[in-house]
């Protein structure tokens, strides 16, 4: 295929930018405008083509043959796609390869070639666009200053894929291309009628709660206000220490332990405590309100995700809208439905990080376990607890299931008393006993701390060169990096041993790094590898395309026809392990409906 190096420069104003608005509203807006495009074709001079150009030279394009390239494609495919009309074979983004790349680092155009040509000036971004701003119509002077521009951006996107594509592996290249195809190229639809709804419920909801309180919306948002009132009740504030100056604060954190303390011992209050809730957390009902503006004029969702939003390659939210964060039972999910005469193929990996630190760690109990499909929250339970406990036991499950969840990085007993204090189920227990079930955890799973050992011994063998190239079951030690199995790399930039402590540098300053740290980036970065393979071969099923990727979720959108045996194949290949984990124990559920309701 060709490569099309492609840019849009666009009309912006104050108010009418994408930093106010998502790329849906801005592109679907009566006042969009292109102003022109900067185009280039593999190896060929970059040209610009003004507003009355464009259409022409986008026509004489055969798509069928190109694979697009751009920095930050959602933005400009968006426009090409739902604007023009046009679907290129294969889609690149130079901006998500950025983060791919240098996971730490912004992925800004003009940070990227700093980056990664930082001995030749002429290879930065210019800051002509300014000039332009607020003006629709471009004079024939400003249209080639914005034309000078736009090639130069277009030959700066050409100069990073050229720098990227060595090595880049060609299964997250193929991620990149799907994930720009779940937004710029949307088979998902949105119940609109039942979001304005939900937006009206949450609103009136809201309303009630503030009334019944007694108090104004003012005084329930406001840190001082609310503070002033609680101390004219006779209640002693909860403080924490701030961890930005130090200093004592008030806990008013829905999470936070002392807060939630409070509320317990003054349930008289309860109305109050409510109304407080509300105000502060009014997420549902500003997301409807997203969700509502980004859907677009023939009713298609493009659903928004970032590719590499995380260190350990996760994806993540996007566009305004985060659909990583869906909670179970929530309204905003079964909005997300599929078209008529199609289903929605939901998948979840069951335990995935566990299992992987388990298959790590070598801990063969654990293994063992999930293999024989035993429940582990509730073996864990009866140790703590002395009794065989089941799923009928709620409280005492949860509580073993916090554990195994949380314990396999490191946490402490104080951490695990707020975790338990703060979760879905509020469990309150002493330190001894906190301190009591962590050395349980140790002690009952003991080859997970002697992996955190082997992490710190990795984190000392990246600023070995003597080490480099040494393997550590499927990963690599590399000079501050250790390269995955799918030739993708865990980076530490900077990485060094000073004051008794790892430290490596990021763009927002310095982190500091240990043994059950590493695990965990560790075990995510090898469990994100699990799914998004499975990803890409649930893709390439005929039957369906995946459309939607939720933590350990893949939502694919298929024929209702045969939908069970669909099904079953999707939940084959979740079940088979990858090569290089081959005896990993892996399992999954799932279901077909008509909305994403799981």
């Amino acid at each position: 295929m060709k490569k099309l190096y492609l840019d849009f420069e666009t009309y912006y104003d104050v108010q009418f930018s994408l930093t106010k608005m998502s790329t849906a509203q801005y592109i679907n807006h009566k006042d969009f405008k292109v102003w022109g495009v900067g185009l280039k074709v593999d190896d060929e001079a970059t040209e610009w083509y003004s507003a009355d150009e464009t259409d022409d030279v986008l026509a004489a394009i055969d798509w069928s043959d190109i694979a697009l390239v751009c920095h930050n494609t959602l933005f400009d495919a968006f426009i090409l796609t739902r604007h023009y009309g046009y679907n290129p074979a294969y889609y690149y983004d130079t901006a998500a390869m950025s983060r791919g790349l240098y996971p730490n680092m912004s992925a800004r155009l003009k940070d990227c070639v700093t980056r990664e040509f930082p001995s030749d000036n002429t290879m930065r971004k210019g800051e002509e666009l300014a000039s332009a701003k607020g003006i629709r119509d471009l004079d024939p002077t400003l249209d080639e200053q914005i034309g000078s521009y736009c090639i130069q951006d277009v030959d700066l996107t050409y100069a990073l894929f050229q720098s990227y594509m060595v090595g880049f592996p060609e299964s997250e290249l193929d991620l990149i291309d799907l994930t720009t195809r779940m937004f710029v190229e949307p088979k998902l639809q949105l119940d609109q009628p039942m979001l304005l709804q939900y937006k009206e419920d949450m609103a009136k909801r809201a309303e009630d709660a503030i009334e019944s309180s007694g108090v104004t919306r003012e005084i329930l948002a406001s840190q001082q206000k609310f503070r002033a009132h609680l101390e004219q009740l006779g209640i002693t504030i909860p403080t924490k220490k701030s961890p930005t100056t130090g200093k004592q604060i008030p806990a008013f954190g829905k999470n936070d332990p002392a807060y939630l303390q409070m509320c317990n011992m003054y349930p008289e209050h309860r109305a109050l405590w409510d109304a407080r809730e509300v105000v502060k957390s009014r997420i549902d009902e500003t997301r409807a309100q997203r969700f509502i503006d980004s859907c677009n004029p023939d009713g298609s969702f493009g659903v928004p995700l970032r590719y590499y939003a995380a260190h350990t390659g996760r994806f993540g939210g996007s566009d305004k809208i985060n659909l990583q964060n869906l909670p179970r039972g929530s309204k905003l999910r079964t909005a997300i439905k599929a078209p008529v005469g199609q289903k929605l193929f939901i998948a979840d990996l069951s335990n995935i990080e566990v299992r992987m630190l388990a298959w790590l760690a070598k801990e063969a109990d654990l293994l063992d376990a999930f293999r024989n499909k035993r429940d582990v929250y509730c073996e864990f339970a009866s140790q703590v607890y002395g009794k065989p406990v089941t799923k009928a036991d709620t409280l005492e499950r949860y509580v073993g299931k916090t554990a195994v969840l949380g314990l396999g990085y490191g946490m402490g007993h104080v951490k695990f008393q707020d975790t338990l204090k703060t979760g879905a189920v509020s469990v309150d227990v002493t330190d001894s006993t906190a301190v009591q079930i962590v050395q349980q955890y140790r002690g009952m799973y003991t080859n997970i701390p002697i992996l955190w050992a082997r992490m710190k011994d990795l984190l000392f063998s990246m600023i070995s060169p003597r080490e480099y190239g040494t393997h550590y079951g499927p990963i690599t030690v590399g000079p501050q990096q250790l390269t995955l199995p799918n030739g993708m790399a865990l980076k530490y930039p900077d990485l060094r041993y000073a004051g008794g402590e790892f430290i490596y540098s990021t763009q927002k300053g310095i982190v500091r790094t240990y043994g059950p740290r590493l695990a965990e980036n560790v075990i995510q970065a090898l469990a994100r590898i699990v799914i998004t393979d499975q990803i890409l071969e649930v893709h390439a099923l005929p039957e369906v395309d995946v459309v939607l990727q939720v933590h350990d979720e893949i939502i694919a959108l298929g024929s209702e026809v045969d939908s069970d045996a669909t099904m079953e194949k999707i939940m084959n290949i979740m079940k088979t392990p990858p090569s290089w984990c081959s005896d990993l124990p892996l399992d999954a559920e799932g279901g077909v409906s008509q909305v994403y309701d799981k």
